[in-house]
Protein backbone atom coordinates (compact mmCIF):
# COMPACT_ATOMS: atom_id res chain seq x y z
CA UNK A 1 0.00 0.00 0.00
CA UNK A 2 1.62 3.28 -1.05
CA UNK A 3 0.07 6.19 0.74
CA UNK A 4 -0.38 9.25 -1.93
CA UNK A 5 -0.29 12.91 -0.72
CA UNK A 6 -3.18 15.01 -1.81
CA UNK A 7 -1.62 17.16 -4.67
CA UNK A 8 -0.45 20.71 -3.34
CA UNK A 9 -3.00 23.36 -4.11
CA UNK A 10 -2.79 24.96 -6.67
CA UNK A 11 -1.73 28.65 -6.12
CA UNK A 12 -4.54 30.82 -7.67
CA UNK A 13 -3.65 33.78 -9.16
CA UNK A 14 -4.26 37.01 -7.22
CA UNK A 15 -6.99 39.34 -8.52
CA UNK A 16 -5.26 42.27 -10.91
CA UNK A 17 -4.16 45.63 -8.38
CA UNK A 18 -5.96 48.62 -9.76
CA UNK A 19 -4.94 52.06 -8.79
CA UNK A 20 -7.05 54.10 -7.82
CA UNK A 21 -5.53 57.82 -7.29
CA UNK A 22 -7.38 60.34 -4.66
CA UNK A 23 -10.51 62.30 -5.92
CA UNK A 24 -8.88 65.63 -6.76
CA UNK A 25 -10.15 68.43 -3.83
CA UNK A 26 -12.76 69.86 -4.07
CA UNK A 27 -12.49 73.62 -4.63
CA UNK A 28 -13.97 75.25 -1.79
CA UNK A 29 -13.28 79.09 -2.61
CA UNK A 30 -11.39 80.45 0.15
CA UNK A 31 -12.23 84.27 1.65
CA UNK A 32 -9.91 86.21 0.58
CA UNK A 33 -7.20 87.69 3.17
CA UNK A 34 -6.80 91.53 4.29
CA UNK A 35 -4.17 92.48 6.52
CA UNK A 36 -5.33 94.46 9.29
CA UNK A 37 -2.67 96.84 11.04
CA UNK A 38 -2.27 96.82 14.88
CA UNK A 39 -4.09 100.10 15.84
CA UNK A 40 -1.69 102.74 16.91
CA UNK A 41 -1.10 102.95 20.71
CA UNK A 42 -3.05 105.14 22.29
CA UNK A 43 -0.77 108.06 24.19
CA UNK A 44 -1.61 107.29 27.52
CA UNK A 45 -1.06 110.43 29.49
CA UNK A 46 1.63 110.74 31.85
CA UNK A 47 0.79 110.27 35.20
CA UNK A 48 0.13 113.28 37.42
CA UNK A 49 3.76 114.95 39.33
CA UNK A 50 3.33 115.41 42.48
CA UNK A 51 5.77 117.48 44.10
CA UNK A 52 7.60 116.46 47.25
CA UNK A 53 9.25 118.95 49.11
CA UNK A 54 12.81 117.97 50.68
CA UNK A 55 11.85 117.37 54.95
CA UNK A 56 12.91 120.34 56.90
CA UNK A 57 15.81 119.50 58.04
CA UNK A 58 16.30 117.57 61.77
CA UNK A 59 16.97 120.05 64.67
CA UNK A 60 20.32 119.22 65.76
CA UNK A 61 21.22 120.15 69.40
CA UNK A 62 24.50 122.23 68.72
CA UNK A 63 27.12 122.17 71.31
CA UNK A 64 26.80 125.75 73.30
CA UNK A 65 29.13 128.37 72.07
CA UNK A 66 31.17 129.84 75.01
CA UNK A 67 33.21 133.25 74.67
CA UNK A 68 36.73 132.80 75.69
CA UNK A 69 38.25 136.36 75.77
CA UNK A 70 41.50 136.87 74.59
CA UNK A 71 44.18 136.75 77.04
CA UNK A 72 45.50 139.89 78.89
CA UNK A 73 48.46 141.14 76.64
CA UNK A 74 51.68 139.93 78.69
CA UNK A 75 53.22 142.81 80.65
CA UNK A 76 56.41 143.70 78.60
CA UNK A 77 59.51 145.42 80.50
CA UNK A 78 59.61 149.16 79.00
CA UNK A 79 61.76 149.99 76.32
CA UNK A 80 65.08 150.86 77.40
CA UNK A 81 66.57 154.24 76.76
CA UNK A 82 69.88 155.17 76.61
CA UNK A 83 70.70 157.75 79.14
CA UNK A 84 74.57 158.99 77.78
CA UNK A 85 76.48 160.91 80.99
CA UNK A 86 76.44 164.28 81.17
CA UNK A 87 79.12 166.28 79.31
CA UNK A 88 81.62 166.89 81.32
CA UNK A 89 82.05 170.02 83.07
CA UNK A 90 84.62 172.52 81.62
CA UNK A 91 86.44 173.56 84.87
CA UNK A 92 88.25 177.23 84.82
CA UNK A 93 91.99 176.16 84.80
CA UNK A 94 93.29 177.45 87.86
CA UNK A 95 96.22 179.29 86.49
CA UNK A 96 95.44 181.22 83.59
CA UNK A 97 98.65 181.48 81.74
CA UNK A 98 99.75 177.68 82.65
CA UNK A 99 102.03 175.85 80.38
CA UNK A 100 99.84 173.74 77.77
CA UNK A 101 98.67 170.30 78.10
CA UNK A 102 101.45 167.56 78.15
CA UNK A 103 99.77 164.50 76.77
CA UNK A 104 101.10 161.28 77.32
CA UNK A 105 100.76 158.99 73.47
CA UNK A 106 100.11 155.06 74.80
CA UNK A 107 99.91 152.46 71.32
CA UNK A 108 99.47 154.20 67.82
CA UNK A 109 98.01 157.23 67.12
CA UNK A 110 96.56 158.86 63.21
CA UNK A 111 96.64 161.85 62.36
CA UNK A 112 92.96 162.64 62.03
CA UNK A 113 93.46 163.98 58.71
CA UNK A 114 95.69 161.24 56.99
CA UNK A 115 93.11 159.16 58.20
CA UNK A 116 90.70 157.00 55.57
CA UNK A 117 87.43 156.17 57.07
CA UNK A 118 86.55 153.99 53.72
CA UNK A 119 89.45 152.40 54.01
CA UNK A 120 91.27 152.05 57.41
CA UNK A 121 93.01 148.47 56.35
CA UNK A 122 95.36 151.46 54.17
CA UNK A 123 95.36 153.99 56.74
CA UNK A 124 96.69 151.30 59.15
CA UNK A 125 100.11 151.43 56.62
CA UNK A 126 100.75 154.93 57.00
CA UNK A 127 103.13 156.51 59.44
CA UNK A 128 102.40 157.11 62.97
CA UNK A 129 103.07 159.99 64.75
CA UNK A 130 105.07 159.40 67.58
Amino acid sequence: YYYKSPPPPSPSPPPPYYYKSPPPPSPIPHTPYYYKSPPPPSPSPPPPYYYKSPPPPSPIPHTPYYYKSPPPPKVLPPPYYYNSPPPPVAYPHPHPYHHSLIVKVVGKVYSFRCYNWDYPEKSHNKKHLK
